[in-house]
């Protein structure tokens, strides 16, 4: 029969979440299971999946702190991008946004009782609804691409100019290249709202 002894007061407890390698750590631990890697691309792609969450997070904190969430951000997004006078149908921007219309039921739900859009009968088509946009609404949007604007300029201090330019031209191939090699994924994934 065992028994358990205490830990001596100098342990420390285990992390409620595993720490992240860094990437070369990481990099290292996968050529250690698979030597063929190439380290310079498995560093890269990894950097850029790094910086692709943590903008993610960092973009999804500016919405929280606005009070509304990156679902309802994409609505807005597709009001404001369809023009005055930030009007579109339900199912029009179900389909822009790739969801469900009983997924843009529940988002245009909330968003009306929050006041970020308003939900209305065509007076020439009663059939057809219209949700557009309010000030309120217009008014969220741009204060979050003001707040994005800044923490995208400080995520690229150290890019200037030419180097900008450069940067932008070669992400915008491999964008290209994987929406060409694979025009069945639109950046979503199925089930993805």
């Amino acid at each position: 029969m065992t028994t358990d002894k205490p830990r001596p007061a100098t342990d420390k407890p285990a992390p409620a979440t595993p720490l992240e390698f860094g990437i070369a750590e990481q990099v290292a631990l996968y050529q250690r299971e698979f030597p063929t890697v190439d380290p310079q691309v498995e560093t890269i792609v990894q950097t850029l999946n790094r910086v692709s969450r943590r903008m993610g997070v960092a973009y999804d904190r500016q919405l929280t702190v606005l009070g509304i969430t990156s679902a309802e951000w994409e609505v807005l997004k597709a009001l404001v991008v369809a023009g005055s006078p930030y009007q579109l149908g339900p199912g029009e921007l179900a389909k822009r946004l790739g969801l469900t219309p009983a997924a843009m039921t529940h988002r245009i739900d909330r968003m009306v009782a929050d006041g970020l859009v308003t939900r209305e009968r065509d007076e020439n088509n009663r059939v057809r609804v219209i949700i557009e946009l309010t000030e309120t609404g217009r008014d969220k949007w741009l204060e979050s691409m003001r707040m994005a604007a800044v923490f995208e300029e400080e995520l690229l201090q150290d890019v200037a100019g030419e180097d900008r330019a450069a940067l932008s031209a070669m992400l915008g191939r491999m964008l290209r290249r994987i929406e060409e090699s694979r025009p069945d994924a639109p950046g979503r994934t199925p089930g993805q709202a």
